[in-house]
């Protein structure tokens, strides 16, 4: 693996700490990368007796009219560039998508557009972010979770996904769609990569993700997708093309990679990732996608501290460090109405010059 040269544009402007100098590294990790491959005897699909392949074969079925009807009903946002949609409802579900960089972040009870995605990433083991059976709650009935995310993706003859989770809870992954196989007889195919804050793994030549700390009730990380970009060197700049690609050929590094913070996801966390200078690049990403369980006086502060979660309030006491173009709010608690989480956005807004979002998709209207 051979040391890249970074150029982050603007990071003295994030943080009052100082940040040591880091020879920065990136690299793909296939040796890390392990295909989970299930596959059940002599089962193709169809068995009698499998609850779980029967409910697959429903959700083909019903696949088009739910693709149309969540089209019209999409709550989802263009911002900067991506278009950012899904839900995420405190204890119940979170599950947003980048359809842009065929991502996931969570599962949630696998809406019909996440099994587009090509890559999930997992924040922490919690059961509405990573669910592997039927959980009851606003949205009643469906079924989902990354089980059904691996297996209705094999049933569409997508290629196998690549999912990334916090390198303690992989065995732990891995026995799951285990019980999965034996329950459901089923064929369940996907890449398991183990991504530990601080690495860096490359999803194509121009992207790359990178997971950094959170502070949850359980171990628990937040992902940045990174773009990817060559720039000449300065000493080079004044060169003609002849030159350059003379240099080139004779083994010269001509260039400097450069990475830019495009998307960050926190997932559940208390809010003192605002202040750990190795949080910087998710304040400096142009969307971070973050959480705001609780928005009023009605709960406390140390209440959402107690279990692992961010009060707005302090938010707006951390709004100085927000470098970010847009700031998505998510997994509000369910006592909420959109209203409550309007006036939220609002009172945010008024903090920080980011463009302030509420995703409020699985949320009614008190005059409802």
């Amino acid at each position: 693996m051979q040391p890249i040269s970074l150029n982050f544009p603007n990071s003295n402007l994030i943080n009052p700490f100082h940040q040591p100098q880091i020879n920065h590294r990136y690299h793909h990790l296939p040796i890390q990368t392990r295909r989970v491959n299930i596959v059940a005897n002599g089962v193709s699909g169809g068995g009698a007796g499998s609850g779980f392949l029967s409910a697959i074969g429903r959700a083909i079925e019903e696949e088009e009219y739910r693709k149309a009807r969540a089209e019209v009903n999409r709550k989802g946002f263009d911002l900067d560039g991506y278009s950012i949609e899904g839900l995420s409802i405190g204890g119940h579900e979170t599950c947003v998508i980048v359809p842009e960089l065929k991502c996931a972040f969570d599962i949630g009870r696998c809406p019909s557009r996440a099994v587009q995605q090509n890559f999930l990433f997992i924040t922490h083991a919690h059961l509405d972010h990573i669910p592997s059976v039927q959980i009851l709650g606003p949205v009643h009935g469906r079924k989902g979770g990354l089980p059904m995310y691996i297996a209705t993706r094999g049933l569409y003859s997508l290629k196998p996904p690549t999912v990334f989770v916090p390198p303690c809870i992989k065995e732990d992954v891995e026995q799951l769609i285990d019980i999965h196989r034996a329950m459901g007889h089923v064929e369940l195919n996907f890449d398991l990569v183990p991504l530990d804050v601080g690495e860096t793994y490359e999803l194509r030549n121009d992207l790359v993700v990178r997971p950094f700390k959170t502070h949850h009730v359980i171990t628990s990380q937040g992902y940045v997708i990174y773009s990817v970009r060559k720039k000449l060197r300065k000493q080079y700049t004044h060169l003609k093309g002849k030159q350059i690609e003379k240099l080139k050929k004779s083994g010269v590094e001509i260039t400097d990679t450069i990475l830019s913070p495009e998307v960050a996801f926190t997932g559940d966390t208390m809010s003192d990732f605002f202040l750990d200078p190795r949080s910087a690049d998710a304040l400096r990403a142009k969307i971070l996608i973050t959480e705001a369980t609780f928005l009023d006086e009605s709960v406390s502060v140390e209440h959402a501290r107690e279990h692992g979660h961010t009060h707005l309030s302090e938010i707006m006491e951390h709004a100085q460090w927000i470098r970010n173009k847009t700031v998505v709010l998510t997994h509000f608690s369910s006592r909420y109405h959109i209203e409550d989480i309007r006036q939220a956005v609002s009172t945010l807004q008024s903090k920080v010059s980011a463009k302030v979002i509420g995703l409020t998709e699985g949320f009614k209207s008190m005059y409802s």
